[in-house]
């Protein structure tokens, strides 16, 4: 059965104006950010659009969209109706099978797959969202005979990093680990398989796959697998290490940074920290700054070193009143106004000082757009704590049943043990 070609999208193209697709990519994730939308747009994406490779977007980038062009429809905008879209879909699917390697990249979700996950949460349709043994995202097996990695294997690789993202987003790490663990070992294999046809194809595929590593050991890391995390953390700044890759080495070290505070390795937390900042120093993201400033606050105030967290804290206020710029990683979509408070509020409460952490929380619970399901239930897991041991007992209660009752669909080992140490504070009363 022949497919037919992409046609390109030239209302799309026009839009974009005198902006370069890196430009126009910017825009995108600035507008989202207005919106409290989360999308991992850049100019490979633009590039896509504009070839007709993407006939509709997923709802998140339709939302980004109208939000920028007020006014106008999908149809405007070039794209395709997303009923035809996915009835073109199902009958390709139901007339020629995937091959058993290589699988085609599909940019629309499944509805039927979002609401299944959402009330089962199962593995197996973790799985299927994810595309590991379905349609959505599947990285190539290498190939022998000194084959040359190319396009389609980077562009695989890095679309499993989105979407493993975009799921945690919404459901938390336990339900997600075990089957994002099948992408992280291919893109191994890919780097162990032989050499990319350029340079750059090759830089993007060790980006990729520590990035790749990153996101599953974060995925372990939520889900209570803390000897996993570090491994995967470990094998992300190695591969950073090797590849000469700053901005992966500096996430590597956040998150080792993030892992050791948690585990009760404080020292060895703020000197994560304090690496991160010197790799991320010339990087030009003041946010990724603030954000290694922030994991050094709390590893200080770990350690009850008021002094040394407050002078952090500072660093981290300064550098996030600097704003957001295009060199600011994908990965840190999620660093905004909510996650700064919940992370100072992290910081007051390991010093003791329950009111102060119960206000940053508070006000993290209040930013944050209640699309990351995930990240709001967090927040408020933290307030209720941080309420019950400030002598609120009614107040930490309400917002623990509140807690309780939005966690259909979301596995995360670290709510769950907030909430439980809440109710072992709350049994005191």
């Amino acid at each position: 059965m022949a497919m037919s070609r992409a046609v390109p999208n030239l209302a799309f193209r026009r839009l974009r104006g005198q902006h370069s697709p890196a430009e126009f990519a910017a825009a995108v994730r600035r507008a989202a950010r207005e919106i409290g939308e989360q999308v991992a747009c850049d100019a490979r994406y633009i590039g896509r659009v504009e070839a007709g490779e993407i006939r509709c977007p997923n709802y998140a980038y339709e939302r980004v969209f109208l939000h920028m062009f007020p006014g106008l429809t999908l149809a405007d905008l070039g794209f395709s109706a997303r009923e035809a879209v996915r009835g073109r879909r199902r009958a390709l699917t139901a007339a020629v099978p995937p091959p058993p390697a290589v699988t085609t990249r599909n940019d629309e979700e499944s509805d039927v797959l979002r609401r299944a996950f959402m009330t089962s949460g199962t593995a197996a349709l973790a799985a299927a969202s994810l595309g590991l043994g379905g349609t959505a995202v599947a990285i190539p097996a290498p190939r022998g005979g000194g084959h040359r990695i190319g396009e389609a294997e980077v562009r695989a690789v890095e679309e499993a990093v989105r979407r493993i993202r975009l799921l945690d987003d919404r459901h938390g790490g336990d339900g997600l680990y075990k089957v994002a663990a099948q992408p992280l070992r291919s893109a191994y294999a890919l780097l162990d398989a032989g050499s990319a046809a350029r340079r750059s194809t090759e830089d993007r595929l060790y980006a990729g796959a520590g990035e790749l590593s990153l996101s599953v050991g974060w995925l372990a890391h939520d889900s209570g697998r803390h000897e996993d995390a570090r491994s995967h953390y470990a094998e992300a700044l190695a591969t950073a290490r090797v590849s000469g890759n700053a901005a992966l080495e500096a996430h590597a070290f956040c998150n080792t940074s993030f892992l050791a505070r948690d585990t009760g390795r404080h020292r060895e937390a703020v000197r994560a920290a304090q690496a991160g900042l010197r790799a991320a120093r010339p990087l030009g993201s003041a946010r990724l700054l603030s954000l290694l400033c922030l994991r050094e606050a709390a590893a200080w105030a770990c350690l009850g070193d008021r002094s040394a967290c407050e002078e952090a804290l500072g660093r981290a206020h300064t550098h996030f009143e600097r704003g957001t710029a295009d060199d600011d990683p994908e990965w840190m979509s999620f660093f905004g106004e909510p996650e700064r408070e919940a992370l100072e509020a992290h910081c007051w409460s390991a010093l003791g000082d329950w009111g102060r952490a119960a206000r940053h929380a508070h006000r993290a619970t209040v930013l944050q757009n209640p699309h990351f399901a995930r990240n709001l239930a967090l927040y408020r897991a933290q307030l209720a704590g941080n309420l019950a041991r400030a002598g609120r007992p009614d107040e930490a209660e309400a917002e623990a049943r509140r807690v309780e009752e939005s966690l259909a669909g979301i596995a995360s080992a670290r709510i769950d043990g907030l909430l439980a140490d809440t109710r072992r504070v709350l049994a005191t009363y």
